[in-house]
């Protein structure tokens, strides 16, 4: 008998509700949480935005699936963590309502096995080495043993969070993503600006990187005021723009390219929110092609945060679960820090 979940995913500015049967995405409509130009997005106000469109969201969601009721839907899964605390409470409190109405199983998901687990179903990819590159994570991962082991990580500030400020220091719009933004930009961009290189084993460093660009371009416009010149910048922004994305992603190939060859693997999955950037993917790429490896990278519709992709892995939880019967409601709450590998994977036999 088929089985019908649904997903929601609140972690941080956006929010999605997929539904997913046996592994056919029947609809995921998203709504992303945009703020102005140079400001970032605040958990309080990220929390009233989901809060404002969840509902419409459902029956948004119902509608492209051609469900007519929840109660077609066998379980309702949600983003436990991590994640941003207000917004992940607004949606884990809609999802227990629900449930309780309607009296179905609650299924808790651990954001980044969402990721991985969409990534799979999209790709086909059997047992990949795993680059999840997001707003708040930066993790190589790798399947071993019913658990998804993190061989190397961000020791600071994830890279998607090191683009996201760096977009606010040069102003960008934060529409569709300062990523996105910053993507373009490095397109157009000609010289290369040396950058530090922070890669300390399988681990990575970002902070430092963001400090020193900074420094570029706060320094000079101060340098300027004092000789009362005109407070621009020696580098252009795409040049900026250029050199951040090459530096980032060619250290994050490389501590990939260490994990492929200590696992096995011939294959990369690109999960999280940077792994839509294309340059990213192409440098990837290039790295897999000289090992005789692939790499499986997926679209925005499932690389930036969505609601099949919870759906997805709860899906798997609940199939891989004999009672049926899913968390309790003590069991239902949510953590901002939710390691990758604190989840048992009962659902691989691999």
């Amino acid at each position: 008998m088929p089985i019908t979940v649904i997903g929601f995913e609140g972690s941080a500015n956006k929010i999605g509700i997929g539904i997913i049967r046996d592994g056919v995405v029947l609809s995921n409509p998203r709504h992303t949480y945009i703020t102005p130009p140079g400001e970032g997005f605040r958990p309080n106000l990220t929390a009233k935005h989901h809060q404002s469109v969840i509902l419409d969201l459902l029956d948004r969601a119902l509608k492209e699936a051609n469900i007519v009721s929840l109660a077609d839907i066998d379980a309702f899964c949600f983003t436990k963590g991590p994640g941003m605390g207000a917004p992940l409470i607004v949606v884990a409190t809609v999802v227990r309502t629900l449930a309780q109405l309607y009296d179905k199983p609650i299924i808790g998901v651990n954001h980044c096995i969402g990721h991985i687990e969409m990534g799979r179903l999209i790709t086909r990819a059997k047992n990949p080495v795993v680059l999840y590159v997001s707003g708040g994570n930066t993790q190589i991962i790798a399947y071993s043993e019913h658990r998804y082991r993190i061989f190397g990580e961000t020791i600071d500030i994830a890279v998607g969070n090191c683009l996201d400020r760096f977009a606010r220091i040069l102003k960008l719009s934060n529409d569709p993503s300062p990523g996105y933004n910053i993507e373009q930009l490095a397109k157009k961009g000609q010289n290369y600006i040396p950058l530090p290189y922070t890669v300390k084993g399988m681990d990575v460093s970002f902070s430092g990187i963001l400090s020193h660009i900074k420094t570029i371009i706060v320094g000079n416009k101060q340098t300027r005021r004092k000789n009362n010149e005109l407070p621009t910048n020696p580098y252009s922004n795409e040049d900026l723009c250029f050199s951040l994305q090459e530096t980032l992603f060619a250290m994050l190939v490389e501590i990939t390219e260490r994990a492929l060859a200590h696992v096995g693997s011939d294959q990369v999955l690109i999960v999280g929110g940077v792994g839509c950037n294309v340059r990213l993917q192409e440098m990837m790429d290039f790295m897999c092609r000289e090992r005789q490896a692939t790499v499986c990278a997926i679209d925005e519709r499932y690389c930036i945060d969505n609601g099949a992709m919870i759906a997805q892995a709860g899906y798997e939880m609940f199939n891989a679960d004999k009672t049926r019967k899913g968390m309790t409601l003590e069991e239902t709450t949510c953590s901002q820090r939710f390691r990758t590998d604190a989840v048992y994977v009962n659902w691989r036999e691999d």
